[in-house]
């Protein structure tokens, strides 16, 4: 099964082709190494070249292996994360962002992750899969892509063109985001394309909240990340949403890990800048946006389910999930990014126009 899941991975999601240096960094644990080692003779089978790196496994705050980081550097064609958890940091471009000035641009971008570089500058292809198991690859990986892609195109085209957008659910969400200047971004399962990657299982889109635009109230009911690992929740976290930030979380003792998250995060970003791992503008910039509103995203995968791993109950159907902390086009940086999902929900939008649709409710597609 899971070399089966390898083959379209490499074959159908990537299309990797004979002659391309395929990057695949994991751990020493078993589903990982186990899923990395099928990708790695599935690539060497549709002639490709093939590299395996092997590190220690890295949470949401370490930094990655030189080793890793050096690697990266050769940029390859592909490149994919098999992670335990995470890839980890870029220590280098953290305290020195690799920076590059495009023409007709007044300003140099900066990234602080040489994998972004490649992403964004080399045209790399991608996946990247933190948290996946055996029993997840072989079950959410073969799947059909066409369908997917289709309805990724009808959220992500909606939402693209969208103002606002409108979030409500039975377990007490009630929040707006505002949208303008945002684009979709579709993990729809095709990274044949130069600058092209995504999660596997794949089966979400997702968009960056205008900044300083959301408003209203979150009640996390399914999981969330934290620093610790995923938490299946049991009774609701509530947040309160003010000009795109966090400023209050209730509820259990779920409600409590995230709150430590979220202080570890800013803690953290405070003695990076201290000791010098990051200029103190940087620090203020991490520090502040740890509780960012920094994704909207909603669930496509018709065999991915709520387990207590983010990687695949993000994809779930009739989900949606929010993340605090980072965002995905780079003007809200922050150390951590934390989804979290809610159930059933009613997704409007609102154009320009002062048209709304309806793009699910109660969680199912419209």
């Amino acid at each position: 099964m899971v070399e089966q899941a390898a083959l379209v991975a490499v074959r159908d999601v990537l299309g990797v082709k004979k002659g391309e240096r395929v990057l695949i960094v994991t751990n020493p644990e078993h589903d990982v190494e186990t899923i990395s080692r099928a990708l790695y003779a599935q690539v060497e089978a549709q002639g490709g070249a093939p590299l395996l790196v092997v590190q220690p496994v890295k949470g949401q705050l370490d930094y990655a292996d030189p080793s890793v980081i050096s690697a990266l550097h050769a940029a390859p064609e592909v490149v994919l994360s098999i992670s335990h958890e995470k890839l980890g940091k870029d220590r280098e471009a953290m305290a020195r962002p690799i920076r590059v000035k495009h023409r007709g641009k007044r300003r140099y971008k900066r990234y602080h992750h040489v994998f972004e570089y490649l992403m964004e500058e080399a045209k790399i292809r991608s996946f990247w899969s933190p948290g996946v198991t055996l029993d997840m690859f072989a079950r959410t990986v073969p799947i059909d892509y066409r369908l997917l892609q289709d309805r990724a195109a009808m959220l992500g085209n909606a939402l693209t063109r969208a103002e606002e957008v409108s979030i409500t659910a039975p377990g007490g969400t009630d929040l707006v985001i505002g949208l303008r200047g945002r684009r979709c971004r579709r993990d729809d399962g095709d990274f044949t394309k130069p600058g092209k990657g995504g999660n596997l299982p794949a089966g979400e889109v997702f968009i960056s909240p205008e900044l300083g635009s959301s408003r209203g109230t979150i009640a996390f009911d399914g999981s969330i990340s934290s620093d610790k690992g995923e938490i299946i929740i049991e009774r609701p976290i509530v947040c309160s949403v003010e000009k795109g930030f966090v400023t209050k979380v209730s509820g259990g003792t779920e409600a409590k890990r995230l709150r430590d998250t979220l202080k570890r995060s800013v803690e953290k970003a405070r003695s990076m800048a201290s000791d010098g791992a990051i200029n103190a503008e940087k620090g203020r910039e991490y520090q502040r946006n740890a509780n960012n509103l920094g994704e909207l995203g909603i669930g496509l995968n018709p065999a991915a389910r709520i387990v207590g791993n983010m990687l695949e109950d993000e994809k779930a159907f009739r989900t949606c999930h929010i993340a605090i902390g980072a965002n995905y086009d780079l003007d809200a940086d922050a150390l951590t990014h934390l989804d979290g999902l809610i159930r059933e929900p009613t997704i409007t939008v609102r154009y320009g126009s002062g048209r709304e649709r309806v793009l699910l409710e109660g969680g199912a597609l419209i």
